[in-house]
């Protein structure tokens, strides 16, 4: 009787240890098994260079404009965009025009799902130019590409006003001191306005700022009613050296002024070409 009963208490235990290996097998199967990853999406780059079709993405503009004085270092953009098609749309690369303009974009492939929408501030560095400027950025997406344009005229920056006490002080320094313009607060008008620039753009901000500004001083004459005849050399000379005993400064930076040789140079051939003589030369 005993020993049946130790036997039928083996056979329990026995069970008892089978199940428990049992479990932890299909514990242990089931840690093990792999675990499902998402596929990873792959875009399509063959379009890449085809032109965009227009029911892919939707831009707030194709051609941006902004005007801006020529004091500011740098213009801004802003370009918007919805993805309108069905399908989600992969931008690869934003080219831009040239070395100066740059976009914020975040890291690509930049993948934008249908109905999704996205922005690309676009920042160009206008420092020492004029007129009027054109630059581009290429889109190129797995779905096509699109070319966005901007138009920057950047204008020469208003003149601070100047009171009659404030011009008779000027003129005072200037009477001291021919060069006076080139320094202190004078830089900001006198010099700083035409870095960089040459023929007809310098003009407008070196010579006309005194020549022919609406409140030209009496002692400063009037360039297109001169007196003597001119020609290249007639302005280069006076350019360069200005003239002693005069409010006339002069602009060579070997006698202290802020402009070099090729400069000068073009600046006299515009005034060859805009304010001919009228004067016969002497023989």
């Amino acid at each position: 009787m005993k020993s049946a009963r130790f036997f039928l208490l083996d056979r329990l235990q026995v069970a008892w240890l089978l199940s428990s290996l049992l479990a932890v097998t299909a514990v242990s199967a089931q840690a093990a098994a792999p675990v499902g990853s998402r596929p990873i999406y792959v875009p399509n780059t063959s379009q890449a260079k085809a032109p965009m079709q227009g029911n892919t993405l939707v831009w707030n503009t194709l051609t941006e404009t902004t005007n801006i004085f020529d004091n500011v270092p740098a213009a801004h953009f802003l370009f918007t965009f919805t993805n309108v098609s069905s399908d989600r749309v992969s931008i690869l690369d934003v080219q831009p025009s040239c070395g100066c303009t740059t976009a914020q974009l975040p890291p690509l492939p930049w993948t934008i799902p249908a109905g999704g929408a996205g922005k690309i501030p676009v920042t160009v560095n206008v420092a020492a130019k004029f007129g009027t400027l054109f630059k581009s950025l290429t889109v190129s997406t797995d779905k096509g590409q699109k070319v966005l344009w901007m138009r920057i005229t950047i204008n020469p920056a208003p003149l601070p006003k100047m009171n009659a006490a404030d011009r008779a002080r000027f003129d005072q320094m200037a009477k001291a001191d021919r060069q006076a313009v080139f320094k202190g607060n004078c830089v900001t008008c006198h010099v700083q306005r035409g870095e960089g620039k040459y023929g007809e753009a310098l003009y407008d901000a070196d010579c006309a700022i005194c020549h022919e500004g609406p409140d030209r001083a009496t002692m400063v004459p009037s360039l297109h009613d001169l007196k003597v005849a001119s020609n290249f050399d007639f302005w280069r000379m006076w350019i360069s050296q200005g003239k002693p005993g005069t409010l006339m400064p002069a602009f060579a930076g070997a006698d202290g002024g802020p402009l070099n040789d090729l400069q000068i140079n073009t600046l006299a051939r515009y005034l060859v070409q805009t304010i001919p003589s009228k004067v016969p030369p002497r023989h």
